[in-house]
Formats: structure tokens, sequence, C-alpha cells
């Protein structure tokens, strides 16, 4: 089987092994990361089962998949947009450039202990590159440069917007009194409160850094991806919000090649694994050879050329099958397109190659029968014809018909010029006299002579019967 590996093959085995990859860096923190083991575990099995012949099984578990995957973008749609979020190679592009306020970390950090001594409850965020709008609720809107005396005075209990999460970003106060959505994680410790299940709610959610005083304990702690960490000095939170918050270089870039490659390598060689394992089982039928049967159409067509006729209307196409996801052959959709654009008046032979047919992904043309077409071609010209209505039938008794008017008396037709050279007149459709009892106008259609041939008029004609007794 190796021998049909190609270079795309390969090309999309890296691919698929970043991607996935990267998904598991993004939710191996989240509550997200178990639901996605659990489908997987759900999918194994329904390959084993339904490779094994177990309709039952197989069939319960492929309609059970349908309903968890609704339900998964419902339960974790918030976890689904960060992801897309941070995938997005133009957010750099559109996230704020805007220069940043210098922030004095010690400063800031005395202040936040002032706060922890006098027992002030306190909810800080600092925005790093994700945006936070979404997950804001209730905020007053200041944008005013931060500092420690600012905050302090912000958080007293006298001041009407103390109650909330004050936000920080590029050193300017963008809002405060703001509400942070709680963290669901039940493992968090009873004896913390609202502010540190808000300030964990917002972080894991976002790649914010929040800082949290508590009114019960007057303990300082720092809430980052989803994790609370005690800070016990103005120095050590000092130290921990410069490196947290420095508009460095991305850790990516800083990164060598080297350390990209093998760096937490056990987890990107499981990726590969199991990306290279589900690559055979999708390609299991490589090499298989299917006959499919396809229509002959044309495109390109000279403007002063009409086709004449072509033969055959149908190829017969075998095709080499590189993947399980192709359907049954007689669902598949091919069609031979061919391009007319060279041909000349006359008898012309066009070969069938596999680039004149679309196929699915995973399927290749290995051969054509018959490898050519016979298109005949007549130059392109236009006649005026007579147009005579189509009668059948016969009156009633004691009726007569008296005359027959066509309004318009002529047509234009459109085709190949040896057809019209043959063509008298055009018919309208039938008008069964039967069923005439008096003189009566009937518009109707006309009729193509042939389907080579172009009537150049779209509305109905009008025809006129006089009859007497």
């Amino acid at each position: 089987m190796f021998q049909y590996i190609r270079w795309q093959d390969i090309a999309d085995i890296v691919i698929m092994t970043v991607l996935v990859y990267q998904l598991y860096s993004w939710f191996r923190n989240t509550k997200a990361k178990q639901v996605v083991i659990g489908l997987a575990l759900l999918g194994l099995i329904y390959l084993v089962t339904k490779n094994l012949g177990f309709f039952m099984t197989s069939w319960i578990l492929q309609e059970l998949g349908t309903v968890l995957l609704v339900l998964i973008v419902v339960l974790f749609q918030q976890e689904i947009r960060q992801a897309l979020y941070r995938f997005s190679l133009l957010r750099n592009l559109f996230d704020r450039q805007g220069g940043s306020q210098p922030l004095d970390l010690v400063e800031f950090s005395a202040a936040v202990f002032a706060l922890a001594r006098e027992r002030t409850g306190s909810l800080i965020v600092f925005q790093r590159r994700e945006p936070l709008d979404e997950y804001l609720l209730h905020g007053v809107r200041l944008d005013a440069v931060a500092s420690g005396a600012l905050i302090t005075s912000i958080f007293k209990t006298v001041s009407p917007l103390h109650d909330g999460a004050v936000v920080i970003a590029a050193g300017r106060v963008l809002q405060a009194s703001c509400h942070l959505p709680l963290s669901p994680n039940a493992d968090i410790p009873r004896y913390y409160g609202t502010r540190h299940r808000a300030g964990l709610g917002l972080t894991e959610r976002s790649d914010a850094v929040v800082v949290v005083v508590s009114e019960e304990r007057g303990e300082v702690s720092l809430a980052v991806e989803g994790s609370l960490e005690r800070v016990f000095t103005p120095e050590g939170l000092a130290e921990r919000l410069h490196l947290l918050l420095a508009p460095a270089v991305p850790e990516t870039a800083k990164m060598t090649v080297k350390r990209r490659l093998f760096g937490n390598l056990l987890p990107k060689l499981v990726t590969l694994l199991l990306v290279c394992a589900s690559w055979l089982i999708i390609t299991g039928r490589e090499g298989g050879i299917v006959t499919v049967s396809a229509p002959v159409k044309f495109h390109n067509f000279p403007a002063g050329l009409s086709l004449v006729k072509s033969s055959p209307e149908h190829v017969e196409l075998q095709l080499k099958m590189f993947s399980r996801l192709i359907p049954s052959p007689n669902l598949l959709d091919v069609v031979a397109d061919v391009d007319l654009g060279k041909i000349r008046e006359g008898t012309n032979t066009i070969p069938v190659t596999s680039d004149d047919i679309k196929v699915p992904i995973g399927a290749v043309v290995s051969e054509v029968s018959p490898s050519a077409v016979r298109v005949v071609a007549d130059r392109k010209v236009t006649r005026t014809v007579r147009i005579q209505a189509g009668l059948t039938g016969s009156l009633p008794g004691g009726l007569k018909l008296r005359r027959v008017k066509v309004e318009p008396q002529t047509v234009l037709l459109e085709g190949p010029q040896k057809l019209l050279a043959q063509i008298d007149a055009v018919r309208t459709e039938e008008v069964d006299l039967s069923t005439v009892s008096q003189g009566v106008v009937l518009e109707k259609i006309l009729l193509s002579p042939a389907s080579q041939v172009k009537i150049l008029r779209e509305e109905p004609v009008k025809v006129r019967l006089s009859v007497i007794r």
C-alpha cells in the first residue's frame, strides 16, 4: 500500500497533526478535554463495531454522534469560539496595536497589599492579547491612567464603584464595577468566595490575568489560565505581573526550531500516531478500482459555431479509490466536462482526459473509455421561417373552418446552417379542433423543430380561428 503514498498524503498527515496537537494544547486545561476524549472513544467503538458487522450498535452510535455534535456546540460554544479566535492568523492585524501607558508595578503591588492589610476586597483584571468585552457586564467606563492611588480609591467601600472588577489594558483603567463570569469548576475550595470564582472564570475563558484580594482573609492571589496561586509579598506580585504583562516577543517566537519540534515530545508523538492510524483507516480502500458511467457535457463552445451532434453521450471511467469516505460508485456525481474551444466546422475528434473529469477527493481517474468523443459542428446562422398552426382533430358537426391566422406569421431561428436550410416552417403546440365551437383566439408556444435549433422568441403566438356553419 505504501507504494501509493503521494506527497499530498504526507502533507495531509502533517497538517492534521499540527491542528490536532494545537487543539489539544488549547483544551487540555479545560473541562472540554474529557468530553473530547469521550467522543474519541465513542468514535473508536463505532469503527470497530461497524467493521465487525454489529449493525444495531454501529447504527445507534452513528445516530447518537449527530446529536452529540449539536450538544457539544451548544455546551462548549465559549471554548470553541475562543479556540477559533486563537487559531485566526489575522487576529494580530485587527487587535489594538496602540502604544501602552507604562504602569508602575511596584507602586501598584504596594497598593494591592495595602488593600489586603485593610481587608478591602478587590478584583483587578489585566487584559492581555485577547479582547474581554463579551465577558464584562454592567461596567462603568473610565479610561484613566492606571495607578496605585486610583485603584485604592476605587475599592474603598465609600466609592460607588467598589463592587465589581476593575479592567486595566495598556496601562489604562478601561472599566470599573464590572461583573465577571463565575467558574463552574466544582473542585474550587469552599473557602474561596465569589471574587475568586469570578477571577478563575474569566481566566478559564481568556488569557487575562486577575489579581484577587480576599476581604475575609486579607490574602492576595493571582488567577492565570484557570488556576489560582497565592502571592505573599508586593515584590513577588510585581515580579509575576512583570513576567505576565511584559509586551515581549511571544514565547513561540523565542523558541528555537529544535525546541518547537522536540519540546513536549510525548504528546506530539501520540498525536502523530493517532493521525497516522486515522489516515490508514480512512485510506483502507486504497488501490481499489471501480467503474463509473459519466455523462459527457461541453463548455467553451465557439460563438460562431453550432453543435450538430456528438457521440458517445457517456464515457466509462475507471476510478482508483484512495479513501473510505468516498460514497458508493452509484452515488458519485461524476461528469466529463469537455472543452470545445478549439473545434472547427465539420467533424472533430476531441480527446477526453482526466483533467476534464471532476472526481471526489480521494479518487483518481485511471482510464477513460472511449478516450475521445466525436463532435460535428456547423456554422451558426439565423433564418426567418413562417409559423404554422398545429391543428389536430375535426370540428364538431355542422361547423367549417373558414380561416386560420397566426400572429406573428414568422419567427427567427438560430442554429446550424445546413439544418436550418431544411426547415420551412415552425409549428405551434397542438390546437384540438374538436373542442372549438365558435371563433376563438388561442395563445400557443412554438415547438422547436430540432434540439440544435433555438427559437429567438419567448412569448407565445396567437392562433386566431374563424368558424362558420
